[in-house]
């Protein structure tokens, strides 16, 4: 089993920045891969961000060039930086923890508004 707990969601203006968090407890170093996802009022869960356990990464299209994904093994932390924000990244950002065989692990989600 794997625990996800995120933090770092809040209000913030167009053009600000966030920080989110996601620390992991539990049976950790089966993970493979790790990601945000994120879902806005009415729309489906959409993939955001992910990082693999050797630190390849993946972002959706939307937000190349403003999200950084990245992790630090030694705090079994995933951090995703939020720049440039738009009101079309308002969601809930969850963490997501993949093992193998499919096991699949989801945090209950961080808030993150963003006025214009």
């Amino acid at each position: 089993q794997v625990q996800l707990v995120e933090s770092g969601g809040g209000l913030v203006q167009a053009g600000g920045s966030l920080r989110l968090s996601c620390a992991a407890s539990g049976i950790i170093f089966r993970i493979t891969a790790m990601g945000w996802y994120r879902q806005a009022p009415g729309n489906e869960r959409e993939l955001v961000a992910t990082i693999t356990s050797g630190s390849k990464t993946n972002y959706a299209d939307s937000v190349k060039g403003r999200f950084t994904i990245s992790r630090d093994n030694a705090k079994n932390t995933v951090y995703l930086q939020l720049n440039s924000l738009k009101p079309e990244d308002t969601g809930v950002y969850y963490c997501n923890a993949v093992q193998p065989f499919g096991m699949d692990y989801w945090g209950k989600g961080t808030l993150v508004t963003v006025s214009s």
